[in-house]
């Protein structure tokens, strides 16, 4: 069976060295960098830069100013890059890469460079585009993709969008002394985390200096000035970089989707269960999708859409998608939040349990944290959302468990290791 896959990220490499191991033939399409955004201007390059701001808050922590040169941290960030990306080269050895832009024919045909590719099945994979404000002066902001290319601190720092993107960035900077300010038009940070985790996300954002304006309604960018609406009234910012990260937009540029049929909706292409197009034969995974934005759902869909196409089936849990915010305190998430859970009139208790509370986190002088874990009536876990250190890792006990069908009471049996931050989720369990 010939597989035409378009797009290099997470959800078109992973799935296209898959393919290959199970003996399909595989074309792989791309007009970037292996990679794609994770790697070459979002998870990777950003988690390099959140480490060395994590030594630097360390750092404070031991009385100790110790501040690492941002230009040579810029150099390891590149450096960490290059070299993931001849990993992926190494891994898609036994896959054919075109490089050029693709674009379809028709429902079976895609065009790149003047050739025309055909195959069996299509996938496409083509990921997702800073989304940008309809005001005045929004071109000239940076994106995620430019403040990465950054080689000094900028002085003072505007953030256009509390989300993910734009926390993490407001938290490195401000580690390496920027000043920093972040507009979110929503009533708060994080719109689609647990509310009880936001506002604790924000309060230890602001303890560290970060300026933090809810219910902003940005209206024009200027050079450095940037002027907002709240509560009906005008204020301005002015800061030496300004950064736009207000979400992020399906990449359908160039595809000709009209040309082979296939259906798209005003956030991305159109899928069922299987991830498979309006056109049979032909699928779309992870950005585009308009779904989940985040490279690990792009690599699951990717498989289960394989899975569908080899007439394989898979246990795969779209609705546990763990997600991870790598701010200082990180936090995670996994299931449902407490206020979706309330909006289907479920019954829940939340159990809670704190890192001031935690021998391991008080060694570390990690205190600023907390766990919450929703539970129904009968012990099902619904959710479970983390503030603190290495939530990040933390969450995916829960995803398991969760994935397996297990509850409280199976929580409540496993021994964890002490002292270990791990025993933050035990006494939440046993709240």
């Amino acid at each position: 069976m010939r597989l035409l896959i378009i797009g290099a990220g997470p959800g078109g490499y992973e799935t296209a060295v898959e393919a290959a191991k199970r003996g399909l033939e595989v074309t792989l399409i791309t007009d970037g960098p292996l990679g794609g955004t994770c790697l070459n201007e979002g998870c990777i390059p950003t988690k390099t830069f959140c480490h060395y701001a994590e030594l630097i808050e360390q750092n404070r922590k031991a009385g100790l100013e110790v501040m690492p040169a941002f230009s040579a941290v810029a150099q390891r960030k590149q450096a960490v890059v290059e070299q993931l990306q001849g990993g992926i080269g190494t891994l898609l050895k036994n896959v054919e890469v075109i490089r050029g832009k693709a674009s379809f024919k028709d429902s079976g045909t895609v065009l790149c460079n003047g050739q025309e590719y055909t195959a069996d099945r299509i996938i496409i994979a083509t990921g997702s585009t800073s989304a940008m404000l309809p005001v005045p002066g929004a071109g000239t902001a940076l994106t995620s993709k430019e403040i990465l290319d950054l080689t000094e601190v900028p002085a003072s720092l505007c953030v256009i969008g509390g989300g993910v993107i734009g926390l993490e960035f407001a938290s490195v900077m401000r580690s390496f002394g920027s000043e920093v300010t972040v507009l979110e038009f929503c009533p708060g940070i994080l719109p689609r985390f647990d509310a009880d985790l936001a506002k604790r996300l924000k309060q230890s954002l602001v303890r560290r200096g970060i300026n933090i304006e809810l219910q902003a309604q940005v209206t024009d960018i200027d050079g450095g000035t940037v002027t907002y609406l709240k509560k009906g009234q005008e204020f301005t910012v002015r800061a030496d970089k300004v950064l736009m990260a207000v979400g992020r937009r399906a990449n359908t540029d160039g595809l000709d989707l009209e040309a082979a049929g296939i259906e798209c909706t005003r956030r991305g292409i159109a899928v069922n269960e299987n991830f498979e197009t309006s056109v049979p034969g032909v699928y779309a995974v992870g950005d585009v999708t308009g779904g989940i934005m985040l490279a690990h759902a792009a690599t699951y869909q990717g498989l289960h859409a394989l899975n569908h196409i080899c007439g394989q089936t898979d246990r795969i849990r779209f609705d546990l998608v763990p997600a991870a915010v790598f701010t200082m305190p990180e936090v995670a998430s996994v299931g449902l939040t407490e206020e979706q859970c309330r909006e289907q009139g479920q019954t829940v208790r939340c159990l809670k349990s704190f890192y001031r509370a935690n021998g391991k986190a008080v060694s570390m002088d990690e205190t600023d944290g907390y766990c919450k874990i929703i539970v129904s009536d009968d012990g099902t876990l619904l959710g479970a959302h983390i503030m603190g250190a290495h939530a990040s890792d933390l969450i995916h006990e829960l995803t398991a468990v969760m994935n397996a069908g297990g509850g409280l009471e199976m929580m409540q049996s496993v021994i964890h290791a002490h002292p270990t931050l791990s025993e933050v989720l035990q006494a939440a369990i046993h709240a």
